[in-house]
């Protein structure tokens, strides 16, 4: 017997999601013959390919792409889009084939991500912060065939076959570069810039895992739901036809997404191949742009330059910051929020998941640090180890999600835990008496210290706070008496010189006695992966020097 409450949820999920991107501009129902070609063109070359095809004859002429080579029209980034695709196929790649590409923030990346669409191939987004062992592991692991690869990346790509198809994305005439070797320059100058034949089917795209724990996992995606965009623009102010920088690495689940509803939505898009917090305001200015797109680190060395330095560039278009990647800080969220008022949203989601909740501005002023609330088709329940569903305001469970953009599973085969078809997010979370979620911290991060349960990230929040930390990072390592008890790493703040023991009772004024950490080590910096996400497993947990 079919579940009505399913059937009621999937209809009211659709209509939802319909009304969304039609008043975010994303939907036109006017011209069904044009919006028929656009969900056929979407199954065979991708949303992307797709989208493009159309922003180069509705605005030909209005920026698309802007890096530090200049700005590129929808015109222009189009007849570049063919002219790579057209060499991918000549190279003997096609339908069936998979290539990389390992490459800063430019526009080799949103260039690769539609002419592999177009021509039928399949492309795997590399970490740049990958090493030598870890970059060849998943090379070999998604079956790369070709490599597109910034030169900086050359001693990567020379791990690879000597006879495997490559092209640089970007030269600084810094390292020799093989003569058979050709650059992306190259390519669009002397390619085909004619539309290549369309293939049958949309051979997808795999996005890795931030890898904090090990080994990236590659999620695949060989469909994507209409609803993916909505999930953002519901809870999101983004806007159209105008301009969005985006510092949030390309390469990961939430600056491709970003840039995705932005070329959907007929936005330029602005990218810079490494991060600095005042060239990120000057760019935000010269471009008059409506929104910013960063992960948490990035926004406190935004936040540290001070309100002179931020005075000194008109933000005044500037409506969203959208933060995503690793976790918002309270006290974050409350500089943020005094250095460019209520702009902030807070998106909480994985490569996995995709979007789960968003925090809006007026949410983050009254709850710091929260995630908000589930956009459409996003779907939220907690549960106890033992799989039963938690109902109870601020009680903690295991957080499951699910949304319009339903996981394929990992290229390896393997897959999340799944309860009644929510999907496991990692983490521990509570929802409050006004429903706004809170992420307590990983569900693997939680540690027993004399018998009681403790999440790291409460620590870290509230030592977040204490005006001599810039950094803080909270383990849980072995304990002879205690079983396991808590070792904070701190960076300094400017200028301050905190001791352990002050910080000790910063915590013991405001939490239990047992969440007080035993060790307390002053470090320079934290390792942070390039979303921002604290690297746990390259903390020392080990005994200490005296």
């Amino acid at each position: 017997m079919p579940n009505l409450g399913a059937i009621r949820e999937q209809l009211s999920d659709t209509f939802g999601a319909i009304q969304t991107l039609r008043r975010a501009g994303i939907l036109r129902l006017g011209d069904p013959g044009r919006l028929a070609k656009t969900i056929k063109n979407n199954k065979r070359v991708g949303p992307a390919a797709a989208v493009l095809e159309h922003n180069a004859a509705d605005m030909p002429d209005l920026p698309a792409i802007s890096d530090e080579r200049g700005t590129l029209s929808w015109r222009e980034f189009d007849r570049q889009v063919n002219a790579l695709a057209n060499h991918l196929l000549d190279s003997g790649l096609g339908p069936g084939s998979v290539i990389g590409i390992i490459a800063r923030d430019h526009r080799a990346l949103p260039m690769a991500l539609c002419a592999t669409g177009r021509a039928g191939i399949r492309l795997a987004l590399m970490n740049t912060g990958f090493g030598t062992t870890q970059f060849a592991e998943v090379a070999e692991r998604e079956h790369i065939e070709a490599m597109l690869h910034d030169e900086e990346f050359t001693h990567l790509a020379d791990t690879l076959p000597g006879d495997l198809p490559r092209i640089v994305t970007w030269v600084e005439g810094e390292r020799p570069i093989r003569g058979d070797i050709p650059t992306l320059d190259e390519v669009v100058e002397s390619g085909r810039t004619a539309m290549p034949p369309a293939p049958d089917a949309w051979a997808g795209m795999v996005i890795l895992t931030s890898g904090t724990t090990g080994l990236p996992k590659g999620a695949g995606r060989s469909t994507f739901s209409p609803f993916a965009s909505a999930l953002i623009v519901d809870r999101i102010a983004l806007p159209q036809r105008g301009s969005i920088v985006i510092v949030s690495p390309v390469f990961h689940a939430t600056g491709f997404a970003l840039w995705g509803v932005g070329l959907a939505m007929g936005n330029e898009t602005v990218l810079m191949r490494r991060f600095d917090a005042e060239k990120t305001l000057a760019a935000l200015a010269e471009h008059r742009s409506q929104a910013l797109v960063a992960v948490p680190t990035m926004l406190h060395r935004m936040v540290a330059l001070g309100p002179e330095v931020i005075a000194r560039y008109d933000l005044s278009n500037l409506k969203s910051i959208v933060v995503a990647g690793s976790a918002l800080s309270p006290a974050l969220c409350a500089q943020v929020q005094q250095a460019f008022g209520d702009v902030l949203y807070n998106l909480y989601g994985s490569t996995e998941v995709g979007v789960a909740s968003v925090a809006q501005p007026a949410e983050l002023r009254q709850a710091p640090g929260t995630i908000g609330k589930p956009p459409v088709t996003s779907h939220l329940a907690l549960f106890d180890d033992d799989g039963n569903r938690i109902r109870e305001r601020n009680t903690k469970g295991r957080l499951f999600a699910r949304t319009g953009a339903p996981f394929e599973g990992y290229t390896d085969g393997r897959n999340k835990d799944f309860i009644d078809g929510y999907m496991s997010s990692g983490d521990m979370a509570y929802v409050d008496e006004n429903d706004l979620w809170f992420i307590a911290g990983r569900d693997d991060d939680m540690i027993v210290s004399g018998g009681e349960n403790v999440y790291p990230q409460e620590v870290e929040n509230l030592l977040a706070e204490h005006p001599g930390v810039d950094d803080i990072a909270v383990i849980g390592v072995d304990d002879a008496e205690y079983g396991t008890r808590l070792r904070a790493f701190v960076v300094a703040a400017e200028g301050a010189t905190p001791d352990a023991d002050e910080l000790r009772a910063h915590v013991k004024a405001h939490l239990a006695r047992y969440k007080v950490p035993r060790d307390v080590v002053f470090v320079e910096d934290l390792p942070r992966n390039p979303t921002g996400k604290l690297v746990r497993r390259m903390l020392p947990t080990g005994p200490l020097d005296d």
